[in-house]
């Protein structure tokens, strides 16, 4: 700990290798993995970005607590294993960082920084632009370069998220509508479709139709530069907090006439 009683980096990786140690540690933590982590750190991620949404700041840095302690997880395993540690993980997305804001950092090293001086002089399709090249440089340099520009998109994002960002690779080749109105036109498409495979028997298709349609609302999110990911997520806590009053309203009994009459006396409430 350090002298003003505060606990530090060097105490969390301390933290964790008492845990994960065979003959002191805790049983559970040493039969970790890790694939078994995994599910912990995206849940973590999730809670971090709930309690921002909820504007929730205290829960935020204690959210981000949660979420440093699975990057600390995996560092530890990785020192087990000689693979590499926690001062690599630090290192690496440092340099990695200066050398994509060379913008900012022109000379390649944190010394050189001029704070912002040449960053304002872009805008942010630049600023964008430039990033993509730094980071096809950084994979051709490291003999990874992508065959296709669906490669490393992670299978693990939430489906949503990942359409967003599949539609915005193909953009990348000139596969996308030159305004966002005609993008919206696909979105019917796809609804029509949705209503005409619902009219038949077939359940796979009709789980096509509709994974075609939600695939089209990311792209026309996207288009519209909406995230579609969090854009459903205040979605869902809307209708969960109106929800809630028409519970409140609730009489037994009440058919589907009452319960709407209820959902928009709390949507005009608000």
């Amino acid at each position: 700990m350090s002298t003003d009683n505060r606990y530090t980096l060097d105490d969390l990786q301390t933290l964790m290798a008492v845990l994960r140690d065979e003959q002191y540690g805790c049983p559970w933590d040493v039969a970790q993995s890790w694939r078994s982590i995994v599910p912990h750190t995206l849940e973590e991620a999730y809670e971090v970005a709930d309690a921002i949404e909820q504007g929730a700041f205290d829960d935020v840095r204690l959210e981000l607590g949660d979420l440093l302690f699975q990057i600390a997880y995996y560092a530890q395993l990785a020192r087990e294993e000689r693979r590499f540690d926690f001062a690599d993980v630090i290192n690496g997305i440092v340099a990695k960082m200066i050398a994509r804001h060379p913008h900012v950092f022109p000379n390649g090293t944190l010394d050189s920084r001029r704070h912002g001086q040449r960053a304002r002089d872009l805008d942010d399709a630049q600023i964008k632009r430039q990033w993509e090249q730094r980071k096809q440089h950084e994979e051709g340099a490291q003999g990874a370069a992508p065959v296709s520009l669906m490669d490393n998109v992670p299978h693990a994002l939430p489906a949503l998220s990942r359409a967003g960002k599949l539609s915005k690779r193909a953009a990348q080749l000139g596969f996308d509508w030159p305004e966002h109105y005609q993008t919206s036109l696909k979105v019917d498409e796809e609804l029509a479709e949705v209503r005409e495979a619902a009219q038949h028997d077939d359940p796979d298709h009709l789980e096509e139709e509709v994974g075609d349609l939600l695939f089209a609302v990311a792209n026309y999110a996207r288009k519209l530069g909406i995230d579609p990911e969090h854009a459903l997520r205040k979605a869902n806590h809307k209708f969960e907090r109106r929800f809630r009053g028409v519970e409140q309203r609730y009489q037994p009994g009440d058919q589907l006439a009452a319960l709407e009459a209820y959902w928009q006396e709390v949507k005009a409430a608000e």
